[in-house]
């Protein structure tokens, strides 16, 4: 056997290794259930859904069902509450914003409604103690009448003051919308703009947006997204603040967007979906270890989409869809999430 033919062997037999490891790689993990699962539940799903896992720098699971896919834009609600923290936390590593720093120092407004010590921290973490009892509906109606988030802001700082910051829990979109108005203050820049290029398009979220049509930004709940879009943020969280190469926020952000706010808080207003949760900024800690550590972080959308991060299994998953959530859904997703679970095991004593 010539030297250029034992050659050609030698690199037929390497990369056919290469495959077989590929193959036993992809092997370790079987989503028959979740497949069942989600094929059982479609219709109480919305019929169109998509569901995504990535783990080790690759989707290990992708799931497309009705006119979902994975490029599909769609509004995803309280989902933006992430982004929006994150957004904020990019100031924060500059230097340029603390979270302790007082609202009332950006906009004035708030000072004369006996509201100077609403911070900053307070504002992500749903404690500002602004009065916030109205019903979605009236809340959406009331949005429509602002131009800008200026306006909106503005209306905050003139609402009832319920209790002191920082001493009452109440979710809602109170909080994120007056942080994101201070960004826009801090920069002269508008709050749609400063998320394009300091969170969508670092991390190639091409598919996604906060311009309305018509009402003004909402910090809170005013995305547009798409599965893959959303997914290439979770890769960052759970890369502690990296993605591609690329430091997009300290592990120090990542660390105190992780961390419980709401400890000894009484919870006046959680949604149903959320009891039992507790609050960082932005998120929800929706598991902790035996010492209050979060361990599993998720932030769930009005329209059903629920993306979380599993630090100990070191995965990330979104649930992307657009049908209101309830409670039947909750045990839906988290029903999915144990099938994810029982195929990663985890890395946490």
């Amino acid at each position: 056997m010539s030297y250029k033919m034992k050659l050609n062997c030698l690199k037929f037999r390497l990369v056919l290794c290469f495959m077989l490891l590929c193959l036993i790689s992809n092997a370790q993990y079987d989503f028959t259930e979740a497949d069942k699962l989600l094929t059982t539940n479609q219709k109480k799903l919305g019929d169109n859904l998509v569901a995504l896992v990535y783990k080790d720098g690759k989707m290990i699971y992708q799931k497309e069902m009705g006119d979902f896919k994975i490029k599909t834009k769609a509004p995803i609600a309280s989902c933006s509450k992430w982004l929006t923290a994150a957004l904020v936390m990019t100031f924060v590593d500059e230097g340029k914003l603390s979270l302790d720093d007082k609202v009332v120092t950006y906009l004035p407004i708030f000072g004369n409604y006996s509201k100077s010590y609403i911070t900053i921290r307070t504002c992500l973490s749903h404690l500002t103690g602004i009065s916030d009892n109205q019903r979605i509906g009236a809340k959406l109606l009331e949005r429509r009448k602002f131009e800008s988030l200026e306006d909106e802001a503005n209306s905050f700082a003139k609402k009832e003051i319920a209790t002191n910051p920082g001493t009452e829990f109440f979710y809602g979109n109170i909080g994120l919308n007056i942080a994101g108005r201070v960004l826009e203050v801090i920069t002269k820049k508008k709050f749609e703009v400063l998320m394009k290029q300091r969170i969508f398009t670092p991390l190639n979220m091409r598919n996604s947006t906060f311009t309305g049509e018509e009402d003004a930004t909402n910090p809170s709940g005013g995305a547009t997204s798409s599965p893959t879009d959303y997914m290439n943020f979770l890769t960052m969280i759970l890369d502690k603040g990296m993605f591609m190469g690329k430091r997009i926020l300290s592990e120090a952000a990542i660390a105190q967007m992780q961390t419980i706010q709401t400890n000894k808080v009484p919870k006046k207003y959680t949604p149903k979906v959320a009891e039992g949760f507790d609050y960082g900024l932005g998120e929800w800690i929706q598991e902790t270890d035996a010492k209050g550590n979060s361990t599993v972080i998720c932030c769930p959308g009005l329209f059903g989409t629920w993306p979380y991060v599993d630090k100990c299994r070191g995965y990330a998953c979104i649930l992307f869809t657009k049908s209101l959530l309830g409670i039947q859904k909750k045990d839906l997703y988290l029903e999915l999430k144990k099938i994810i679970d029982g195929q990663i095991p985890s890395a946490c004593n």
